[in-house]
């Protein structure tokens, strides 16, 4: 027993504290200067793609990669419980079902329409519709693996995040000139933009109720993304069935199990307060480790490469579902 436990130190060890060391850099950079952790970490860990070369490192590193990022996303179920999503009011819950739906699905026609290959629009669509970086992380690892995956992932990653930055200075001045009120900022803010951390930022810098109202609805677009992820699984598995090749049709991944699992102990209110929230703040630390570890395993020549259609994909996407928004603030909730 020892000696396992002492091999699989030497085999993990040096990846594992090489990503945790790229981690703890983005989150001191984040902390000092106001800049996104998970972007900072994706960057710090791409300039040091080339530890990712060496035979030592290497094995640590895809554990991060994989296992942080999976006990990640399950832990998210803790930051979210039922009540918070009821007392939202069937409207909202309504509205933000039906955006992220419709953005998931544009996603795949414009990908269509651009001729980029469909699970980029997958990818891409799935994150800007529900919680940016987590759920790209989360949507490809229910993907099927490919040449491309690793490089897409990183691109939705880096797109994501750099958009959810503009999108938390420019979208309270945009919903300044468009007069909406607290309470219509509040949805605004929380309905469009991508990453929970730029929500907080952009909704409490109008107002603590603008703030208040904004987390809730984004963490309700969290909680869309379980049933997204099992049907984006299912829907691969079967096409991958359909064509005989069922050994690499993704399974039901048992992290989201977990996220189901978890909020539903949350709601029940099972967890104790204070044995819940210490260990739903380790999330953003898992996902920002495993990020760092995706950085290291990817070059950012490789990232360049993608081309200017994804940037229109991604873009187009996220111009879609702040106009949703926008239209049914301006006319439909009138």
């Amino acid at each position: 027993m020892i000696q396992q436990v002492t091999i699989a130190w030497a085999r993990y060890f040096p990846g594992v504290a090489v990503a945790s060391a790229v981690a703890l850099a983005a989150s001191f950079i984040a902390e000092r200067y106001g800049a996104p952790a998970m972007l900072m970490g994706l960057l710090l860990g791409m300039a040091f793609h080339f530890l990712n070369e060496t035979p030592r490192v290497g094995p640590g590193l895809e554990l991060v990669a994989v296992k942080a990022l999976r006990v990640g996303v399950a832990l998210l179920g803790l930051r979210l419980t039922l009540a918070d999503v009821a007392s939202l009011g069937w409207t909202p819950i309504l509205l933000v079902i039906s955006a992220v739906l419709a953005t998931l699905l544009f996603g795949v026609v414009l990908a269509r329409v651009l001729g980029c290959d469909r699970q980029l629009g997958v990818l891409t669509g799935g994150s800007v519709a529900i919680c940016g970086a987590s759920a790209a992380m989360a949507i490809s690892s229910v993907l099927p693996k490919g040449p491309d995956t690793q490089r897409q992932t990183l691109f939705t990653i880096i797109g994501v995040t750099s958009l959810s930055t503009i999108a938390m200075v420019l979208y309270p001045i945009i919903g300044d000139v468009l007069q909406f009120n607290e309470k219509e900022m509040g949805i605004f803010i929380g309905a469009t933009i991508h990453d929970v951390a730029q929500v907080v930022g952009a909704g409490y810098s109008v107002s603590p109720a603008t703030g208040n109202l904004g987390t809730f609805i984004k963490l309700l677009r969290v909680a869309m993304l379980v049933p997204v992820v099992l049907m984006i699984g299912i829907i691969f598995r079967n096409k991958a069935s359909a064509a005989a090749n069922r050994e690499k049709a993704p399974a039901i991944p048992l992290f989201l199990i977990g996220f189901i699992a978890l909020f539903a102990l949350n709601s029940s209110g099972l967890v104790p307060e204070g044995l819940g929230q210490p260990i739903a703040s380790l999330a953003p630390v898992l996902l920002l480790l495993a990020i760092a570890a995706l950085g290291i395993r990817t070059s950012m020549q490789e990232v360049m490469t993608i081309g200017l259609k994804p940037v229109l994909l991604i873009v187009g996407e996220t111009l879609f579902i702040a106009a949703i928004i926008v239209a049914y603030l301006l006319w439909i909730a009138q």
